[in-house]
């Protein structure tokens, strides 16, 4: 009776949404009205229930319309950006922010290869909430040369929205949300996979093995891989000593599909080592092998334990989504010699709720609650940050309405955030004692969102929504040296939280043979936080004060896409992306990425009757000059870079082979990247680098 009444649902709701936005022409209307139907917008998964498989039934995959296909995010209002696993692979990065940076409006934060975090619109680390498993993920990001540290293992896709949606996701998403969404198999049966990589300006390499099984409503997934660099070389082959990197990781996933409840439970372990890159580091590391991985130098050692359950509960006319996970962050720092300096972990506890339920054929309603309790203790002899406990809470509401062609979403919530430091010994000598305090306090936040889609190759959106963020334990309590800077830090606890207001714009144009974006924002922050000089010295070490001071973010993307009939597999793609910041005093928000221009032709070739796929994609990246630095930062030149990747796919007698050749920086350019930590030791970025890869299903 259940299953009745939910194919009765998808089946009205489908056929309502289908006449509304994609025209009788759709091939899709077609199977609609015969199987169950999830709507699925941008990470929202605003989702129709899924009917059950029975014995009887012959598993069928669910019919997904989602807001994030490839070039045409038309049914939210939200800017959203989609990533799947096979475009990751074939631009063949070292790291997930290396793959997220080759999207307009998306850049990355830089020490050497192996550490860097995503920006995305000028603004990166707690002002960009990262989501696994639907849970936040906090990887102690308050640090500069605190990377990303998540592999793109066990992954299936990842979304991205531009700009603020504290609303929807709590505080820290005030830039954007980066949405990581893990593999599970689509189909039934049993599917293996494994796959190598070969880095020739690092000498590294990346390789994986995994397993995938489906029987009935019952589903798992293992996959493990290991990877290790040596030091990377700039263009004139100069060798950046202590840049290399190694590391292991593991995702272990299962779920069933049962009439009234879905499950996902999820693994994910990692263990990674970085070399500190110093600007003295020539001083007391003398050069090995150029093959040595050997982390006997100066390093981090990172190690995460992540624990998620996702549960769907459907409801008799709604749907209920609960969430929960438990985070394990160890973060230790052997400054060489095999001692351990730095020891920090961070634990946390993860919930989420959200109800979901569809008022009447043209309105939605959401709501959701979050709630996060963490715990940050210190173990070793050196401290950055003081032992804490902070938790926070989210408590919003969602609507949206189908108004014939326009699509109007709304909403208003509120957060809680709550810190407490504990007296904690001396930070680096010649610190003070750091003296507990408590910092707690409310914020709102609220969306105002349009999409109009008057035919259907085109789609205007204007989206207004906020932001809000408390400051993180370095920006409160910093006081001591921070060696990764040679420069004394001091924090502030009496800052205010920060809240920012944006404006965002767009239009898309989506025809069969071209298709044209274009997108322009404005971010306006209050009580922005940031680290200047103060022009004093200590020790001979600048001193650096955290302050804040409102500020505004504006810039635009636009990418234009043509692939003429009349030329078979060819594909030419331009993108463009800009942004500047000021602060209110005439000065310049730090690490604003340079404009960038990326051009591309892209040559595909399919074999009908063998299944064979061949590509080959030349590509010229034009960085231009950033003229804007913050007062501690050093201006840079503009640069070109050419790239190439190239591979074929095709059937073997048991599943596929895939391979691929590529090239970054092929003229092996020398050049400063403007959001390098490097450059301010007279590094370069990476030189030429050719990579080899192989992958075998089966």
């Amino acid at each position: 009776m259940f299953s009745e009444h939910i194919l009765s649902i998808s089946q009205r709701y489908s056929c309502h949404v289908a006449a509304k936005w994609f025209g009788r022409n759709t091939p899709s209307v077609q199977c609609w009205v015969k199987l169950p139907v999830l709507i699925s917008f941008p990470l929202l998964s605003f989702s129709q229930p899924d009917t059950a498989v029975t014995d009887s039934m012959k598993l069928v995959r669910e019919v997904v319309v989602t807001g994030f296909q490839p070039n045409n995010p038309r049914y939210t209002s939200l800017n959203i950006e989609p990533y799947s696993m096979q475009e990751m692979e074939e631009k063949v990065p070292h790291n997930l922010s290396d793959a997220l940076s080759k999207l307009p409006g998306i850049s990355q934060v830089t020490t050497g290869n192996a550490i860097s975090k995503p920006v995305i619109r000028g603004l990166y680390g707690n002002r960009i909430l990262i989501l696994l498993s639907g849970l936040r993920f906090d990887n102690q990001q308050w640090q500069d040369e605190h990377g990303l540290g998540l592999s793109a293992t066990g992954l299936k896709r990842v979304e991205v929205i531009k700009g603020p949606a504290s609303l929807l996701y709590g505080s820290d998403a005030m830039g954007g949300v980066i949405n990581l969404v893990g593999e599970k198999p689509d189909s039934s049966g049993r599917r293996v996979d494994a796959g190598s990589t070969f880095f020739s300006n690092t000498l590294g390499n990346i390789s994986d093995i995994g397993i995938s099984s489906r029987k009935g409503s019952r589903w798992w997934v293992l996959r493990a891989e290991a990877e290790g660099h040596s030091d990377y070389s700039d263009g004139k082959g100069v060798r950046v000593l202590n840049s290399r990197s190694s590391g292991y990781s593991m995702r272990a996933a299962s779920g069933f599909e049962k009439e009234r409840w879905k499950q996902e439970n999820s693994y994910y372990f990692s263990f990674n080592q970085y070399g500190f890159i110093l600007n003295d580091i020539k001083e007391f590391f003398s050069p090995d092998s150029r093959w040595n991985r050997s982390m006997a130098g100066p390093h981090h050692n990172v190690m995460l334990h992540l624990v998620n359950t996702q549960n769907t509960v459907y409801l008799k006319n709604s749907l209920l989504r609960i969430n929960g996970g438990l985070q394990s962050n160890l973060r230790m720092e052997d400054e060489g010699g095999g001692e351990i300096s730095l020891n920090m972990h961070l634990i946390s506890a993860l919930q989420s709720l959200r109800w979901e339920k569809e008022l009447t054929r043209k309105i939605y309603l959401v709501v959701s609650q979050q709630l996060s309790l963490e715990n940050n203790t210190n173990y070793g002899g050196r401290i950055l940050i003081p032992d804490a406990g902070i938790s926070g809470g989210t408590l919003s509401a969602y609507m949206r309405f189908l108004l014939g062609k326009i699509i109007l979403e709304t909403g208003a919530g509120g957060n809680y955030n709550y810190l407490k430091t504990y007296m904690t010994r001396n930070l680096n000598a010649p610190g003070e004692p750091v003296q507990p305090f408590l910092k707690e306090g409310f914020g709102g936040n609220g969306m105002l969102g349009f999409s109009y889609n008057p035919s259907g190759w085109l789609t205007m959106k204007t989206n207004f929504s906020s932001g809000y963020r408390t400051p993180n334990l370095a920006e409160l309590s910093s006081n001591g040296l921070h060696e990764g800077w040679n420069r004394y830090e001091i924090g502030d606890p009496g800052m205010k939280p920060e809240q920012n207001f944006n404006a965002d714009f767009s239009m898309e144009c989506n025809r069969k043979q071209w298709f044209f974006s274009v997108s322009a924002f404005h971010n306006r922050f209050m009580d922005y936080i940031y680290l200047a000089p103060s022009g004093q010295q200590f020790y001979g070490f600048p001193v650096y004060r955290y302050g804040q001071q409102n500020a505004a973010l504006s810039g635009a993307e636009a990418e234009i896409i043509l692939s003429p009939s009349l030329s078979g597999g060819i594909q030419w793609k331009e993108s463009f992306s800009m942004v500047s910041g000021t602060l209110d005093d005439g000065h310049h928000m730090p690490f604003i990425p340079a404009n960038k221009l990326t051009s591309s032709i892209r040559f595909e070739k399919s074999g009908v009757k063998k299944n064979v796929k061949i590509f080959a994609e030349p590509e010229l990246v034009f960085v231009m000059k950033q003229e804007q630095p913050a007062r501690f930062e050093t201006y840079t030149t503009d640069y070109f870079l050419l790239n190439f990747y190239s591979g074929f796919s095709m059937p073997s007698a048991k599943g596929k082979w895939r391979a691929g050749i590529s090239a970054s920086n092929l003229t092996s350019r020398h050049y400063y990247d403007h959001l390098s930590r490097l450059k301010y030791y007279g590094m370069y970025n990476q030189g030429l680098n050719i990579m080899l890869s192989l992958r075998k299903e089966w």
